[in-house]
């Protein structure tokens, strides 16, 4: 695909090329920022987990916090270190099968507080 025909990024109040611009947080406190990025780095070097596993589990992650920036950011990570759109789509899954799960073990608390107002 060439870049005239490449499918251009929506207008969004999440501006792509902040994405760029996150280094620039350190502004407001040099040493936290060098300490998060440190950890960060040593969280994503390989590992008992390769860099592509990394990646997509990243990946699923970013889309249950919904973090656009970080959509745009692991999407890249997991092309750059092999992953394919199958297995994207099927982390994307697995995510959202754990959020929707998580959701409905909470409808235990509405039973058992349904159960002590006696309406059950």
């Amino acid at each position: 695909m060439s870049e005239s025909s490449a499918p251009k990024a929506p207008s969004t109040y999440y501006a792509p090329a902040d994405l760029q611009k996150f280094g620039q947080i350190a502004q407001g406190n040099p040493a936290l920022a060098e300490a998060f990025f440190g950890y960060y780095n040593q969280v994503f070097a390989e590992g008992a987990l390769t860099a592509r596993e990394k990646a997509l589990i990243a990946l699923a992650v970013a889309h249950t916090v919904q973090c656009p920036y970080c959509i745009d950011a692991y999407t890249s990570a997991c092309l750059e270190n092999g992953a394919d759109l199958p297995e994207m789509t099927e982390a994307l899954h697995v995510a959202t099968a754990i959020r929707g799960g998580a959701s409905l073990v909470h409808g235990v608390q509405m039973l058992e507080q349904v159960k002590r107002k006696g309406m059950a």
